[in-house]
């Protein structure tokens, strides 16, 4: 794929306006290594800016963002929703070319961005408070009122897709926002915030500052005038952004990655739960916090599912996005050496690849690929069926009965996502119960996507839900009204 344009080129959305930076950083393109464009390089000041900019939004200094009711934002989300969906084959050759991911797949993501904001377009006017019992002569209340300014740390995985439910529930709710996108992937977040600006949003309401994380996103989660924090990414850094938010008594929502068991009994619908599995480890190369890394098998039906599990990862096809294979390339190629090497250490323990991909022909030489792949004979608590891995990989571990189901399902210290798959209804309902994670899905996994069902996790994959109408409740805070009128 050619390199691409961005637009504007290398610069930050910053109170309304398009703002460079002196220095900028390069793009390139995951199935290719090679550069594919250059953004702005934010730093410290610009951050400050850019919050400055949402507050004076919010509290009215700054255009009439604070005046605007909850009916007038969700017809703005409305509005914005269909000029997503009018410029979504722009929108979809960016996140394919930037993500590496299948077209098929980036062409559902930006639809899935666009439904974001439909859905919070419908529920901003419909945020409600409550009246309570209380004593005789007074009159309880409850409202739900914004934080203020919102700022939002995304990754690079599902830039377009995060962008929609994080950016959508803060505006729907009436906060400001400043977004720091990750550096390895924000070309079509930077397209989408040209669009809300083509589309009348009030100047400082969304602000979008690219850069390195240790600058920008430093900067940002450590600023003592934002209201709430939202970060999507990894354990280790969502625990220095947490440090900086709380030096500042900055409620947060994390996200923070997964290690998603799905578990196969024999009585399942065994080609329902394999397709299922197949696309829950090579959605987007592995690299999705709910990915289903895990799959556990009950002894009895252990060797037939295991063979037709290698029947369909040995018709795996890796390739460069624009060509939608099954799998795309890693983000990088420090995701691709950290991935390998640990697939190198794991084989020396004796470790085995039971079935695997193939590379195209047609994949270009110097794209960030690693073949599908699952691993079998691994000891419990062997890091591959433990630790995030982050790539196309699937470990495979058997069970004897529903108690040792249960106990593999939460032998990790993850806890977003797991797939349960019997048509035993009471075992449909004892497990979704002990299943220590923040969705449960049975007889299906990801439930096409779901954004109207609040998500997020336990343990170390976080904590606060988003999507769904949770996810606009926390956006809010409560306050109690009391009044006494005698």
């Amino acid at each position: 794929m050619s390199r691409l344009p961005v637009t504007p080129p290398s610069a930050a959305l910053i109170g309304g306006e398009w703002v460079t930076t002196p220095q900028t950083l390069g793009v390139e393109a995951p199935a290719t290594g090679e550069p594919l464009a250059e953004i702005a390089r934010c730093q410290a000041e610009h951050v400050e800016n850019a919050v400055m900019a949402a507050r004076q939004a919010f509290d009215g200094q700054l255009g009439d963002w604070s005046r605007w009711s909850a009916r007038r934002r969700g017809e703005w989300l409305y509005a914005f929703a269909a000029a997503i969906d009018a410029d979504a084959e722009t929108l979809s050759t960016l996140e394919c070319a930037d993500t590496g991911k299948p077209m098929s797949q980036a062409k559902g993501d930006i639809a899935v961005c666009a439904r974001y904001f439909r859905f919070y377009a419908g529920a901003a006017d419909k945020l409600h408070g409550e009246t309570i019992p209380f004593e005789d002569g007074y009159s309880v209340m409850t409202q739900r009122e914004p934080f203020g300014v919102c700022a939002q740390i995304i990754p690079w995985n599902y830039p377009a897709q995060i962008f929609g439910r994080c950016v959508a529930a803060a505006l729907a709710a009436g906060n400001t926002v400043v977004l720091k996108p990750a550096e390895d992937a924000c070309l079509s977040v930077l397209h989408l915030a040209r669009i809300a600006t083509q589309c009348g949003l009030p100047a400082g309401v969304l602000n979008v500052i690219p850069g390195l994380g240790n600058e920008a996103g430093a900067a940002l989660a450590a600023h003592p005038h934002i209201n709430h924090l939202s970060f999507t990414g990894s354990p280790a850094t969502g625990t220095l952004v947490t440090q900086s938010a709380a030096a500042n008594h900055v409620p947060v929502t994390m996200e923070l990655g997964g290690k998603s068991p799905q578990v196969v009994f024999a009585d399942a619908d065994l080609d329902a739960a394999l397709a299922a599995v197949v696309r829950g480890i090579i959605q987007n190369a592995g690299q999705t916090c709910s990915a289903g890394s895990r799959l556990l098998v009950e002894s009895s039906c252990y060797d037939e599912v295991l063979s037709r599990l290698t029947q369909r990862f040995s018709e795996l096809r890796c390739d460069a996005g624009e060509n939608d294979p099954d799998c795309g390339p890693l983000i990088n190629a420090r995701q691709r050496t950290k991935l390998e090497d640990r697939l190198t250490a794991a084989k020396a323990d004796g470790i085995r690849v039971a079935a695997a991909g193939r590379l195209a022909d047609s994949a270009p030489s110097g794209g960030h690929f690693v073949v599908p792949q699952v691993l079998v004979d691994i000891p419990e608590g062997h890091y591959v069926a433990c630790e995030e891995l982050f790539g196309p990989v699937l470990t495979v571990q058997r069970f004897e009965d529903e108690e040792d189901a249960v106990r593999l399902a939460n032998s990790t210290d993850f806890g977003l996502c797991a797939g349960v798959w019997t048509n035993d209804g009471g075992r449909q309902m004892r497990l979704a119960k002990r299943i220590r994670s923040g969705q449960v899905f049975v007889n299906n996994y990801g439930a096409a996507g779901g954004i109207e069902l609040p998500f997020g996790g336990v343990g170390r994959s976080g904590h606060g839900r988003e999507k769904g109408f949770e996810g606009l409740k926390s956006y809010t805070q409560l306050k109690t009204i009391a009044i006494h009128h005698g």
